[in-house]
């Protein structure tokens, strides 16, 4: 079947193999940790001897832990020259490089780390979906706890009553200026608290609440997916608010 896959190489000197190698492999590692909730289920493991590429002095995969068991998720792979020395032999192309300062030619080492496009996807929803039971014995609480850098939906906006014209006009303007900055979705339909598990099941980081003391102070309440907390906003200052805490930095 097709798949996507993505691929990265980093060309150094072979004097600096080791440095570069070990450099990606901890970023590589440390970039997953960082967008995923369960950190336990991450760890290295290094090829045997009877797995290396014949040019390979190492290589690890970053595996996930899921139903399955242990799955890999990227290689980071020690690849010499052995691509560029092919490349050369077979192209009749000298592939070689030349310090622009030392006048060294050599043939640059790569540093390759590669992973599956549709596996981070996979994996990524299987961190991030967690049914929560309710105490109380209703209806349990489905949550996408997509790292909010990840989640498709940045933002939903919601009038606190749907009969309210004053409400529904506040918060339209709000969604039209946060669109403009970041997907943003607008909701009308239900009840608030129905409105809320909805984002919660798609993996909205944050919901804005227009209610009436909106009207009286300019200031929406902001609730946080995760732990389901909330905090005043100026409207004012709600996109720079929003933007710092759902953009890479």
């Amino acid at each position: 079947r097709e798949f996507e896959q993505w691929d990265l190489q980093f060309f150094v000197h072979p004097s600096e193999m080791q440095q570069w190698f070990d450099y990606w492999k901890e970023k590589r590692f440390e970039w997953y940790r960082g967008i995923i909730n369960h950190k336990d289920r991450l760890h290295f493991r290094e090829h045997g001897p009877d797995e290396l590429a014949h040019y390979a002095k190492q290589a690890f995969d970053i595996e996930y832990q899921t139903i399955l068991g242990w799955q890999e998720w990227e290689g980071i792979h020690w690849r010499q020259d052995w691509d560029l020395s092919r490349h050369s032999e077979y192209s009749g192309q000298d592939l070689s490089y030349t310090d622009p300062i030392t006048k060294e030619k050599y043939i640059p080492w790569i540093v390759e780390t590669s992973g599956g496009v549709d596996r981070t996807f996979l994996n990524l929803l299987i961190d991030a979906y967690e049914e929560e039971p309710d105490p109380s014995g209703k209806e349990a609480r489905t949550v996408l706890r997509l790292h909010p850098t990840l989640a498709p939906v940045k933002v939903a906006v919601l009038p606190l009553q749907k009969n309210k014209e004053e409400l529904l006009t506040t918060a339209r303007s709000i969604h039209n200026k946060l669109k403009r900055l970041m997907v943003s979705q607008y909701d009308d339909v239900a009840n608030i608290g129905r409105r809320y598990r909805r984002q919660d099941e798609i993996g909205t980081p944050y919901c804005v609440t227009v209610d009436f003391q909106t009207l009286d102070d300019g200031t929406v309440t902001v609730r946080e997916r995760d732990h389901m907390t909330q905090v005043r906003v100026a409207i004012d200052e709600l996109p720079a608010y929003l933007l710092e805490r759902v953009t890479w930095h």
